[in-house]
């Protein structure tokens, strides 16, 4: 799935996309997307300038837009939009910067009517960087939760 198709079904848009590729999907089970992190992401010029790092809440982020794909590719789902409500057991393991390319493997623990229990792993050259359990729920179609 390509930046397009992802715009299609995220309700999420610059800067706050953080997701720009899907590898492989299996619709309510697991996702494996990617982010590439460029040095011209604002966030950037006031997150340790002279040593950039992305922000930790926005590589949960990435693997909390992940997940919500793995239900929004559902026709029953289209429209919504995945609003956070937990996030747990979150830990990072190392600074992601410019150039990185970070896999996002996302499995979907539970689904229970529109909410959802996933585990996220971020990875940069195979090595995780963080990793988190998140719940969100999706909101009917006029963005209510």
């Amino acid at each position: 799935m390509e930046i397009n198709q992802i715009k299609e079904l995220l309700p999420h848009r610059y800067p706050f996309l953080m997701v720009d590729r899907v590898i492989s999907l299996e619709p309510r089970k697991r996702i494996t997307a990617l982010k590439n992190v460029t040095n011209n992401e604002e966030y950037f010029t006031g997150h340790f300038p002279g040593r950039p790092v992305m922000p930790g809440v926005l590589i949960i982020e990435s693997m909390a837009q992940a997940a919500g794909l793995t239900l929004l590719v559902e026709e029953e789902h289209r429209g919504k939009t995945p609003f956070f409500t937990g996030i747990d057991n979150a830990r990072f393991r190392r600074p992601v910067t410019p150039g990185d390319q970070m896999y996002l493997d996302v499995e979907i623990l539970r689904v229970k009517g529109n909410v959802c229990r996933a585990q996220g792993t971020a990875k940069v050259d195979g090595v995780t960087v963080a990793e988190a359990q998140l719940m969100f729920v999706l909101g009917s179609k006029n963005n209510k939760a």
